[in-house]
């Protein structure tokens, strides 16, 4: 019996000491962290830029060609955060009427509001929710590897 409550006593001693080292740890971070200088040298700016357009990537004139006839439209722009859960679909924030309007960015085509059985609804229909399992994002780039291929309208 007396080893069992030593070897508590021995843990409780290890877990204080180590919840100790950790705040002591934390306290010397922050006195670090006040001794760092700016690289700017503490100089204010007194004249802000223009902040850049909202993560657009490359487009060609036109956009980008359909490789066959009913490919869905592709994504001119990164979509590396926007989350898409069953509460929220971070498009549709510009892409559903009326915040296509304020974005400027085309709105979802109607179909996207029918159901499988053909019933028209208000929101965007439940097939239709996660955009990424049709549109993709593209971008203007090097293909990594030489081919010779062709979309549909050039293949005629």
């Amino acid at each position: 019996m007396m080893k069992i409550s030593n070897r508590r006593r021995l843990l409780s001693c290890g877990l204080a000491l180590t919840a100790g080292l950790a705040v002591v740890g934390t306290g010397i971070a922050q006195d670090a962290r006040l001794q760092v200088k700016s690289l700017g040298g503490g100089q204010v700016l007194d004249q802000l830029n223009k902040p850049p357009e909202v993560n657009r990537q490359s487009t060609p004139d036109g956009g980008f060609g359909r490789a066959y006839r009913q490919q869905p439209p592709l994504i001119p722009h990164k979509v590396d955060r926007y989350q898409i859960t069953t509460t929220n679909n971070a498009c549709m924030t510009c892409h559903d009427w009326p915040g296509n309007i304020e974005a400027k960015a085309p709105k979802v085509s109607e179909t996207h509001y029918v159901d499988r059985q053909g019933a028209r609804l208000d929101k965007i229909a439940g097939t239709r929710y996660f955009c990424q399992q049709c549109h993709v994002p593209q971008a203007d780039a090097r293909p990594l590897v030489e081919n010779n291929f062709q979309n549909s309208t050039q293949a005629k």
